[in-house]
């Protein structure tokens, strides 16, 4: 199985598709805030089959573009960027919300859903 490489920290166009993304889900002033708490969040693994799993979101298969296009770079050693991800809770059933990476994560699970994935989490708050 060929080992996940990944960036140090994620690219300036995660940053930017994350505040798209975040953006049609709460006020664009408060997602601006939230994308900025991402520069400073602290990177961690997580496993993407938890990661698909708490954001309760169904998996592409290998047959997606973008899904494709990632598979493809695990397997040339292209390095990842990291995924963006902010913190559900589960006591008031709110999944976990991926800001950006969504494509990146389902192409680590098609490869290996125990693999890790480099992530850097925030809460709403």
């Amino acid at each position: 199985m060929k080992k996940i490489v990944w960036t140090a920290a994620p690219e300036d166009q995660d940053y930017s598709g994350a505040l798209s993304y975040l953006s049609l889900l709460c006020d664009p002033t408060i997602a601006a805030k939230l994308v900025k708490k991402f520069e400073s969040a602290v990177m961690i693994n997580v496993k993407a089959k938890d990661v698909i799993r708490a954001a309760g979101l169904s998996l592409l298969g290998k047959d997606n573009f973008h899904v494709n296009r990632d598979l493809k770079k695990i397997e040339s050693g292209t390095p990842l960027s990291p995924i963006l991800l902010v913190r559900g809770n589960g006591s008031k059933a709110i999944p976990l919300v991926i800001a950006d990476g969504y494509h990146r994560t389902c192409a680590i699970y098609v490869h290996d859903e125990d693999s890790d994935i480099k992530a850097r989490v925030i809460d709403w708050s």
